[in-house]
């Protein structure tokens, strides 16, 4: 009885492995890889298929079918296997603004006469909540109407969905002033008789939200400034389950997808580095203040606290191209507050989502420009197809790499796929 058993689960076994093995030589999957070819700034679109190289996890793939596409229009085609391109249009605008900037109305402008067309999708995101064009837009309405409607909705939601961010900026503005006038006298108090910190009264400019920080000692202060650095940090922290969501949720959105960021540069208010470092040294036998201090720098120093590598791999896999516009306005001057560029570390990891996925970046203080430069980066390219060899459903992300023969351009495109 054992034996036999032992015998059913041996057949057993040995029919699954097999069932799997036909099942994984039987599965053929396409791959659809949008390439842009540039020489310098210019787009390269003579190419033909015979021209491309395609590499899968290094291996040579044998390409089926290229597609040259102006806009949503297939302008030429070339195929060993005929294929159904998508080329509809969907648009996802986000808008990462702390305040509002008329330059991004220029931007949704030029977008709304001379991108969008009847039957592309549009959704733009704001700091308030998501929005999606109804496609009867144009039927109904003018571009301009549009136009106004779009600008007012993202003027309004910046203004009132970030208003918590502005106050928490300016909070933190005056008390770094009473805070860098405090060290300041501390040191000068310091050279005479040691430091008297605490009777210090120090005024704050007109307009501020608090008037005065008189009062308080020196110990107070810093614990407030970090609690208010810390809290700033929560208003700003990138959610990567989000980011993985909506990267997945567009994998089942036909078409080309395109998402374009505004990010608007984010300084933060700073206290003087030599002021803080000449402060622990005045304040050696108060490890309250030490410490608080401590903490404060490593603020200043943190990273983003996401995967990079996995959110840029699954908007490859989803076969989404971002447009990462970096707005570099300069910030407002203020006396005695350093105001420092805190958006590296998030400019950092978009650069790297944009790359991923063939996307553009820029910066400027322009957005129409951004937006213009991103556009006519994008709106021609080729779309190629391939079968992997020897595909196998393991869940692994499989590399590409496009190449042009014997020459020397500029290529985009995703970088890969999660073979699921």
């Amino acid at each position: 009885m054992k034996k036999a058993l032992f015998v059913f689960s041996v057949l057993f076994l040995s029919l699954a492995l097999l069932s799997q093995q036909i099942k994984e030589e039987a599965t053929v999957i396409n791959i659809e890889v949008p390439v842009r070819v540039f020489s310098g700034k210019n787009f390269i679109e003579n190419l033909t298929i015979d021209d491309f190289e395609v590499f899968e996890n290094g291996v040579s793939q044998n390409i089926e079918a290229v597609y040259f596409v102006k806009k949503r229009s297939v302008e030429r085609s070339q195929e060993k296997k005929r294929f159904s391109p998508k080329t509809a249009r969907s648009f996802f605008l986000f808008f990462e603004l702390s305040r509002y900037d008329p330059k991004i109305g220029d931007a949704i402008r030029y977008f709304v006469h001379n991108v969008l067309a009847p039957g592309d999708d549009l959704s733009f995101v704001t700091s308030m909540k998501t929005y999606r064009m109804k496609n009867i837009a144009f039927e109904v309405t003018s571009p301009e109407e549009v136009t106004n409607q779009l600008i007012k909705i993202v003027r309004r939601d910046t203004m009132t969905g970030n208003s918590e961010y502005r106050l928490m900026i300016n909070d933190i503005s005056e008390l770094a002033q009473s805070l860098s006038a405090h060290m300041a006298q501390g040191r000068m108090d310091a050279s005479a008789q040691g430091p008297v910190i605490d009777e210090l009264m120090v005024p704050i400019t007109e307009g501020g939200s608090s008037g005065f920080y008189g009062g308080r000692s020196l110990e107070e202060e810093f614990s407030l400034y970090e609690n208010y650095v810390f809290k700033l940090e929560n208003l700003r922290r990138m959610d990567q389950k989000k980011l993985l969501d909506f990267a997945k949720l567009l994998k089942k959105k036909e078409g080309q997808k395109y998402v374009t960021i505004f990010y608007q540069k984010e300084f933060i208010p700073q206290l003087n580095p030599q002021l803080l470092s000449q402060t622990m040294s005045l304040y050696q036998d108060s490890p309250t203040i030490i410490q608080t201090i401590s903490n404060v720098i490593e603020f200043y120093r943190r990273e983003v606290q996401i995967d990079t590598e996995l959110v840029k791999q699954t908007y490859a896999d989803s076969s989404i191209s971002i447009h990462f516009l970096y707005l570099t306005t300069p910030p407002e001057s203020q006396y005695g507050v350093y105001m420092a560029d805190h958006s590296e570390d998030i400019f950092s990891a978009f650069q790297e989502m944009a790359v991923a996925t063939g996307g553009y970046i820029n910066s400027s203080s322009r957005a129409d420009y951004l937006i213009k430069s991103a556009i006519e980066a994008s709106e021609n390219y080729y779309l190629l197809y391939y079968s992997p060899s020897h595909y196998i459903v393991d869940g692994k992300f499989k590399e590409i790499v496009v190449k042009v023969k014997n020459k020397d351009y500029r290529i985009s495109h995703r970088v890969g796929y999660f073979a699921n």
